[in-house]
């Protein structure tokens, strides 16, 4: 409404706003149609999410004070830098190990199950392609409007198809920034949408994750601060205790809701 009111004075950003609103809104649809915001459990049970939540607020508050006690300012910023590279690694991590526990969990499935598994293995790599697809579009549609900016002739024109090809690149690019805005929070939380394969797939991809981020930490960053015993602690101790409320949860699937991960022996 302001815009409109104030149209003499803010015409040139009437245009651009309306298309990346149009753009955005269009992005925003099609993430959360491929990755439904609620879509990351498919039993849901009050009770393990908030033993997660608790969890997860009991390790960051024990991150914080490790960093206030023994931590230097190279420390937090080493810790800033981890945290950036685990939303970097994240989306590429959970790619390649999704389909290794899906495996596993054809191994051990029966028969049965395993044919339901596989239209939702389709369904799932097909929203994990959209992503994929998104992401290896991004580079390659910024190379091409930086190969067409630096061929264009200090002299062209208006008429010369050079910026209307850059353009044509440009529209499709904002669009996909806005898509990976939008699809990365709920694709992360859905393991791709894994959790229609198999209930006990989100947990399982928990604690495969957990472990993985300590070792990639471990390499990246070395020991965190602090004596060499509360070290030992900080680095077992969360992932740890991410795998025992993996198992716990996995448990009351089993005992609650009659999810298994293996077939039953035959008589």
């Amino acid at each position: 409404m302001w815009l409109v009111l104030l149209a003499p004075c803010t015409w040139f950003a009437f245009l651009p706003l309306v298309v990346g609103y149009s753009f955005a809104r269009s992005a925003r649809n099609r993430a959360h149609r491929l990755f439904p915001r609620h879509g990351h459990r498919a039993v849901d049970d009050g009770q393990v999410t908030r033993v997660q939540k608790v969890r997860a607020w009991t390790a960051a508050a024990m991150s914080l004070m490790l960093l206030a006690v023994y931590g230097k300012p190279e420390d937090v910023a080493e810790a800033q830098q981890q945290y950036m590279m685990r939303l970097a690694v994240t989306p590429p991590l959970l790619l390649l190990s999704a389909p290794v526990v899906i495996a596993l969990l054809f191994r051990w499935a029966s028969a049965e199950r395993r044919s339901a598994m596989r239209a939702s293995v389709r369904a799932a790599l097909r929203s994990a392609g959209w992503y994929v697809g998104a992401v290896t579009a991004l580079p390659l549609l910024g190379g091409a409007i930086i190969l067409l900016g630096r061929n264009r002739s200090p002299s062209a024109g208006v008429s010369e198809p050079t910026p209307w090809l850059i353009l044509a690149a440009a529209l499709p690019l904002v669009w996909l920034l806005f898509f990976i805005g939008f699809a990365t929070g709920p694709a992360i939380r859905t393991g791709f949408n894994t959790a229609t394969v198999h209930a006990a797939l989100p947990a399982l991809l928990t604690g495969t994750l957990v472990w993985e981020f300590t070792v990639i930490s471990l390499v990246a960053g070395g020991l965190p601060p602090g004596p060499p015993l509360i070290q030992a602690l900080a680095v077992i101790g969360g992932p740890a205790s991410v795998t025992a409320v993996v198992w716990w949860e996995i448990r009351r699937l089993r005992t609650l809701f009659g999810v298994t991960l293996r077939a039953e022996p035959r008589p």
